[in-house]
């Protein structure tokens, strides 16, 4: 998807983990995105670059441009700005399956220094999933995926130990109450003449 001059791909294919695990929503992308997304990061660190404009410098797919700066100008989102040790922003592109559709997303985090707790305030997300024909579908697709994805990264967790696990009731188990829900936004960007 990016363009880079050199590239070597490297596979480590594990057949048995240490746990059972089983299918979450979108199985294993959201997991390969945030892997994918990481290294892109490190690389615009490496590079001194904004990481919108980086991806954008390395980026000649059409569609996934358009989501990418369609994001960064709905969120307001400004190359080089720096969080101040509470507030930060975060950004990610996507594209699902390579081709099911195309997702970028800014969120707006918020971190209290005295407690340690993190909050996502504000999601924007652009969204290029070819013709559209239930917009309402898919933007209620887009905001429960960044709900629930948020739940997972600062709440939701198993407790278990060497043998077993702990967790074995929904009471047990954390998820992102109401109050703790980010606002969200979704833009759509229908493509008719697209799958």
């Amino acid at each position: 998807l990016y363009d880079f001059p050199s590239q070597k791909v490297v596979l480590h294919y594990l057949p048995e983990m240490p746990l059972r695990t089983s299918a979450l929503r979108t199985l294993g992308a959201y997991a390969n995105v945030f892997a994918a997304e990481s290294f892109i990061d490190e690389l615009a660190i490496a590079a001194g670059a904004d990481p919108v404009e980086f991806r954008l410098r390395h980026m000649k797919d059409a569609r996934a441009r358009a989501v990418i700066e369609t994001v960064a100008q709905k969120a307001g989102w400004k190359a080089g700005a720096k969080g101040d040790g509470s507030h930060g922003r975060g950004f990610a592109f996507a594209k699902y399956k390579n081709l099911a559709a195309y997702v970028a997303i800014i969120v707006d985090v918020e971190i209290n220094r005295t407690s340690g707790k993190v909050q996502v305030r504000r999601a924007v997300a652009a969204v290029d999933a070819g013709m559209i024909v239930n917009p309402d579908g898919v933007k209620n697709q887009i905001e429960g995926g960044i709900i629930q994805s948020t739940s997972w990264t600062l709440k939701e967790q198993l407790q278990y130990d060497r043998q077993k696990v702990l967790t074995r009731s929904w009471s047990e188990y954390p998820i992102l109450t109401f109050p703790e829900v980010p606002a969200v936004d979704v833009v759509l960007l229908d493509r008719p003449d697209e799958k």
